[in-house]
């Protein structure tokens, strides 16, 4: 009984594993690009993209390494913006449309930051939303 049982361990083979493999990843030139900045009050995102606008990269005041009320300061806007255009500069970046949105204090900071990188801002448009009036207020508390 011992012995069929061996045959029948031996006789199996381990499976091959199947490898795929991996798609290089192409890198394209993009002369010209947007950089968004979105300025919030806790933190500073900077996303850089295509004319068509898609992602090509981005950087955050807190990926660069702020934590806390350090993320929020104009000098953490500006690390984040010349992370952003160094990685952007992998991809030929030359010039870009600034795109700002938001009221928190890193606004024009980020935007020198791009520049001291090496970038040639050709345009800054502001695309904070203005307040409406809001939602409807809630009922009056019954006294």
């Amino acid at each position: 009984m011992a012995e069929k049982e061996s045959k029948k361990t031996e006789s199996k083979k381990p499976a091959k594993k199947i490898v795929k493999a991996k798609k290089r990843k192409i890198r394209r030139t993009v002369p010209h690009g947007c950089a968004h900045v979105l300025a919030g009050m806790n933190n500073t995102l900077v996303t850089i993209t295509d004319e068509a606008h898609a992602v090509l990269v981005w950087a955050s005041s807190g990926a660069s390494g702020f934590k806390g009320t350090r993320k929020s300061t104009p000098y953490a806007a500006q690390v984040a913006a010349k992370n952003a255009a160094e990685k952007g500069k992998e991809f030929g970046l030359e010039s870009v449309d600034v795109f700002i949105k938001g009221i928190g204090p890193g606004r024009e900071q980020a935007v020198r930051g791009l520049s001291s990188a090496g970038i040639e801002v050709t345009s800054i448009t502001d695309k904070t939303s203005a307040p409406h009036g809001g939602c409807r207020k809630r009922r009056p508390r019954r006294v």
